[in-house]
């Protein structure tokens, strides 16, 4: 993150956290915030590396570790049941879109929610079929595509191009796609 200047103004992924970002908030307490949970545990997040160099990564965890989604207000008016797991930021760096490396991220995400026992993972990706392009911190949570392509399925909408998908991963070697 470091490379990156914290992600998007020095959020460091730390607005799924309950401590949130925005307002009150600065690039160095972020910094500290994600330093400290890293410490304590209760961040979830896999790295891509190409050869020695951080190129992307996928921020995952409970709904506990990860209360804070946008849209809170549409999420729960129709939530019928809490996930065991949610997919919060992707990052990709500069120089390695389209290489495939938040595809990767996920696929490992998803990889060690299977090996933790798996569950119900939501995701709250962007729409993009539609729409002009979109760049930087709009997909921070990535394309509706990827997660598609990946056996997550729509939910519900929570806002004019955002959606709740879900999939279900088993627990141990065998993975269930369907929701």
């Amino acid at each position: 993150m470091e490379a990156n200047n914290g992600v998007w103004g020095g959020c460091w992924c730390m607005g799924f956290h309950p401590e949130g970002v925005g307002s009150g908030h600065t690039a160095a307490g972020n910094r500290d915030a994600k330093q400290a949970h890293v410490r304590r545990g209760t961040v979830h997040q896999v790295l891509v590396y190409d050869g020695d160099d951080c190129v992307g990564w996928c921020h995952y965890g409970s709904p506990a570790e990860l209360p804070n989604i946008k849209n809170p207000r549409a999420y729960e008016a129709e939530l019928d049941e809490l996930p065991d797991w949610r997919i919060g930021c992707l990052f990709t760096g500069h120089g390695h879109q389209r290489q495939g490396v938040a595809r990767s991220a996920v696929t490992a995400a998803l990889a060690a929610i299977e090996d933790a026992g798996g569950g119900l993972v939501e995701a709250y990706p962007e729409q993009v079929e539609g729409r002009e392009p979109q760049r930087g911190s709009y997909l921070h949570t990535g394309p509706e595509s990827l997660f598609e392509e990946l056996g997550f399925e729509r939910d519900r909408r929570i806002a004019k191009w955002r959606w709740v998908m879900r999939r279900r991963v088993a627990s141990g070697g065998c993975r269930d796609s369907s929701t």
